[in-house]
């Protein structure tokens, strides 16, 4: 016999919380432990999912058991959780956008662990004043932010992957870029930098040289080809995040793992430190009091101060 939902009001807004002591994680994280998380991490996590579509993934059993990715705002969803309505192919997606606290503590009701955004904010397309957002031809979006995902083969580890994303960083800083940085939640590290918008099809294609350039010159540390089998003691550098069509595990998210893991901002210093035995985690746990002592590290990020127009490597010196 199921509990009774909680009903509890968050900006304003009614909602009906169910399931509240279901346990989500292995370790014995909660749904009302998540709940929790997301709404104390509300301040500072909405200004990164501003105009931003969200991808979830959703654990309804837990992280032990079947999950699936929903991109479409769901049957139920609340007439207050604003939609952004993009073409994709020959469809139209209704994506949920967060707004407000509430919309957070929806998504984490709905077991939403993961939170993913692409590289494009909705009023970063030349249509954006029409609907829906187009994700091809000349009214396409165009990204806002670049990423860099460097995700380790079987082998590598955690120092070894803090050593490429310092030179990975060293590259971007280089070319005029303000290089930030986060764990993955997972296993990986990502660089995300601000740039002028720009069509995602042209970032693409220079992430991918960029990752051609450091590989050619760090074979012992880079790859790009995409095969699991291939990355034995390598990094795999995945451009392909920063498609139109693709999401990228947003800043302060959850991760679906045996523990709740964040995808945490970390400093360069602290980059730098991690040493041959040292780990990088962080949970939902730790997360708000870093946050209270540190502050936000990517409000950098927010806005288009640090807009730099983005490096043009492949025409750039291949050596």
């Amino acid at each position: 016999m199921s509990e009774a939902p909680v009903v509890t009001e968050v900006d304003g807004h009614v909602l009906q919380l169910t399931n509240l002591d279901k346990v989500l994680f292995p370790d014995g994280t909660t749904k009302a432990e998540l709940i929790s998380y997301h709404l104390a991490m509300a301040k500072t996590w909405l200004p990164h999912l501003k105009d931003r579509c969200i991808t979830r993934l959703r654990f309804p059993h837990g992280t032990e058991d079947d999950s699936f990715y929903e991109k479409n705002a769901p049957r139920g969803t609340p007439e207050w959780v604003r939609t952004i309505p993009v073409l994709a192919q020959d469809s139209v997606i209704d994506y949920v956008a967060a707004e407000d606290a509430a919309t957070l503590v929806w998504l984490a009701n709905l077991a939403a662990i993961e939170v993913h955004t692409p590289q494009w904010r909705s009023t970063d397309a030349p249509q954006a004043r029409r609907e829906p957002i187009h994700l091809e031809g000349e009214d396409a979006v165009r990204a806002s932010t670049v990423v860099v995902d460097l995700d380790p083969g079987p082998g590598v580890t955690m120092h070894q992957i803090c050593q490429a994303a310092m030179i990975t960083a060293t590259e971007l800083a280089g070319q005029g870029l303000v290089p930030f940085v986060k764990t993955s939640g997972s296993k990986g590290i990502q660089l995300v930098a601000s740039i002028e918008p720009t069509p995602w099809r042209t970032v693409v294609h220079e992430m991918q040289a960029l990752g051609k350039l450091l590989e050619r010159r760090h074979k012992d540390v880079f790859t790009t080809t995409m095969a699991k089998q291939a990355r034995t003691n390598l990094i795999y550098f995945d451009a392909l995040q920063n498609r139109g069509d693709r999401n990228t595990i947003t800043v302060y998210s959850c991760r679906g793992r045996e523990q709740p893991r964040v995808s945490t901002p970390v400093t360069w210093d602290e980059i730098a430190a991690v040493g041959p035995d040292d780990t990088l985690v962080f949970t939902i746990d730790q997360v708000p009091g870093r946050v209270a002592e540190l502050g936000d590290l990517w409000a950098p990020l927010v806005g288009d101060e640090l807009a730099s127009p983005l490096p043009r490597w492949a025409s750039g010196p291949t050596a």
